[in-house]
């Protein structure tokens, strides 16, 4: 038994001295101090031996196993001791660590630039639901029964009377219901279509439209309001042009077009917006007198606006969330 005592002792002692960390100590405690280790099993053969050698070998096993603990624990203070001074020291000779911080994405960033542009000339930012009646969405806005635009190859209907919008004009309507003029808003958010994806289109993107109601308000406040926009977006000697146009809820209407000179290519024309006056019978709709009130409203595709800005050929790429594209900007 002494013989045991003394190899269980030795072994131990040679064990502890390579140990270096706290997984080695921990691989220590369980050969020697746990329920199977090796002390216990010293003391299980202890149980096994004549009553008259008990007093002796119980005195050397309860001492030999005691400076064994003695010796771990001591062990285990200096290597945590030696971790929280580890942890704690800053080495001042090194270089600065650059910290990395998130930026907008580009559609925001376009979003705040159109909508701080229009902040600047006095409108106002609203917002309103993605999930919208029929009647705000279509009726309201002087859409016909018969209109292409209820056909489902357009909208997410979600049933008979409510569907994903496909315009922010809904906003329009909530607007001027709620709202007596002078009314002078934008209203930025996201809209939905139910088109194939490509490299021109998307299910789901993102509009800006404007609304101004007041009296005696004019077509040619309209077109100076949208050339002080493009300047703004595109620079002081932007092309622009206007085109006559038909929406539903616009009489007159026009269609903003921009010179496009990629280069080394070929420039052409590219539509950034549609425009118009408010038409009459959407004003007699939300309850707002025609024969005193008129208004003029437009609305653009965010998407469009960036993909011009910044010579972008593909708007998926605007959904991809691509970090080598988004770091760019």
């Amino acid at each position: 038994m002494e013989q045991k005592i003394s190899e269980v002792a030795g072994s131990f002692k040679a064990e502890l001295n390579n140990v270096k960390d706290e997984t080695g100590l921990e691989a220590i405690r369980i050969k020697y101090f746990s329920r199977n280790g090796l002390f216990s099993k010293l003391f299980e053969d202890f149980k096994n031996l004549p009553k008259d050698q008990k007093p002796k070998y119980g005195k050397l096993l309860n001492k030999t196993k005691a400076e064994a603990q003695k010796e771990f624990d001591l062990l285990k203070n200096k290597i945590n001791s030696r971790k929280k001074q580890s942890q704690k020291f800053v080495d001042l000779s090194l270089p600065g660590r650059k910290k990395t911080v998130g930026s907008q994405h580009l559609i925001s960033q376009t979003i705040k630039k159109i909508s701080s542009v229009f902040k600047g000339l006095g409108f106002s930012v609203y917002t309103g639901p993605e999930i919208e009646s029929d009647e705000n969405n279509f009726e309201a806005l002087n859409f016909p029964p018969d209109h292409p635009a209820r056909d489902m190859q357009d909208t997410f209907f979600i049933n008979d009377n409510f569907l994903l919008r496909t315009h922010t004009s809904p906003v329009q309507i909530r607007l001027m219901r709620e709202t007596n003029p002078p009314i002078r808003a934008i209203i930025p958010g996201k809209v939905y279509r139910n088109e194939a994806i490509s490299a021109k289109s998307y299910c789901l993107f993102h509009q800006i439209e404007g609304l101004y109601v007041d009296t005696n308000v004019t077509f040619a406040e309209l077109k100076s309001t949208l050339v002080y926009f493009a300047k703004n977006i595109y620079g002081n000697d932007v092309k622009y042009r206007f085109r006559s146009s038909f929406f539903p809820f616009t009489e007159p209407s026009a269609e903003v077009d921009v010179w496009w000179q990629p280069p080394g290519k070929e420039g052409k024309w590219l539509e950034i917006l549609g425009c118009g006056m408010v038409d009459p019978n959407v004003l007699q709709n939300v309850g707002i007198d025609p024969e005193k009130y008129t208004g003029y409203a437009f609305g653009m595709g965010v998407e469009r606006i960036a993909m011009l800005k910044y010579g972008l050929s593909d708007i998926r790429i605007l959904f991809d969330n691509d970090k080598r594209f988004l770091t760019q900007f």
